[in-house]
């Protein structure tokens, strides 16, 4: 199991175990961690799953393709370190994790 850290934007933090191969957000939802509405399912067809990754873990989750690009600019507050957290594969590298969540999605 990867540990990932989601921070709501007042600062909360949900610490939760995550199985390889899934998603951030899957990953989110499955633990019901607020702030991770996913409304496209994981599709990037939406930008509801928006985080930011702290800027330690940006070279390890890699950068965003251009359909993900697309789709974060629709998201409100965007940021160099944006990410739609469908987009984010959980692999071993990721044990430790921390993501900041936006005040609003989409």
């Amino acid at each position: 199991m990867v540990k990932i850290t989601y921070i709501e934007h007042d600062g909360t933090p949900h610490e939760i175990e995550a199985e390889e191969g899934q998603s951030v957000m899957e990953a989110a939802i499955q633990n019901m961690v607020p702030g991770i509405d996913a409304d496209c399912g994981g599709a990037c067809a939406c930008a509801t799953c928006h985080v930011y990754v702290e800027a330690a873990w940006q070279e390890k989750t890699g950068k965003s393709e251009s359909m993900e690009e697309s789709m974060l600019d629709f998201a409100q507050e965007k940021q160099e370190n944006s990410r739609l957290s469908c987009q984010i594969k959980v692999t071993k590298e990721l044990d430790g994790l921390v993501v900041r969540l936006p005040e609003f999605q989409g």
